[in-house]
């Protein structure tokens, strides 16, 4: 099977203030730097969009707006759409708000996936999964359909009711998600200051 690498980047962004995945952390837009730290693990990245950002966001990577019988749902909109668009494919998701998150902490998750199960996805040591860092084969399709269909939209239960396997990356930090302008704004200090040692 086919691995390919999809960039969430569909947020309504209303606790930012502006699209997050245009903030710049490391010389280019987020959501241009996640598709790089994929783009050497998949065959394929795309940036996965509301209809807003497809109209908008400029990017070599081609780009998937979320089908219209999946908007407005969340994140599982963007996974919905890439199973529907590309059937039989396995998808490697990233979300575009993880500015810690590097290509090597990426290998070592699908190193550590038994392509066996359904669906994989970092784990951090308050108990709950992060979906949006995760690994989705096509077995988990027909589940994730029929969550949705059932009104279920929420991720982090689907991985807890099919216990998809747990990665616990070298540091918390890995999975630390910006949501705010504060903590953009705090996060491209520390950035830059590591930058000028």
């Amino acid at each position: 099977m086919s691995l390919y690498g999809l960039v969430v980047c569909g947020g309504k962004s209303s606790r930012m203030g502006f699209d997050k995945s245009t903030v710049v952390y490391y010389q280019k837009p987020q959501h241009e730097h996640v598709a790089d730290l994929l783009s050497p693990l998949c065959e394929k990245v795309f940036l996965s969009c509301n209809t807003e950002q497809f109209n908008v966001l400029q990017s070599d990577y081609d780009k998937l707006a979320d089908d219209a019988a999946f908007a407005d749902s969340g994140p599982i909109a963007a996974l919905l759409t890439a199973f529907k668009t590309f059937p039989g494919h396995y998808f490697l998701v990233a979300g575009c708000d993880y500015p810690f998150l590097t290509s090597d902490e990426l290998s070592s998750f699908l190193q550590s996936i038994d392509k066996d199960l359904p669906a994989a996805a970092f784990y951090n040591e308050q108990g709950f999964y992060e979906p949006l860092l995760g690994w989705y084969s096509e077995n988990a399709h027909a589940a994730l359909l029929s969550d949705f269909n059932a009104g279920n939209h929420s991720l982090q239960h689907f991985l807890r009711d099919i216990n998809a396997l747990k990665y616990t990356p070298e540091s918390d930090q890995i999975m630390k998600s910006i949501d705010t302008y504060e903590d953009f704004q705090a996060i491209k200090k520390l950035l830059d200051s590591h930058d000028k040692r």
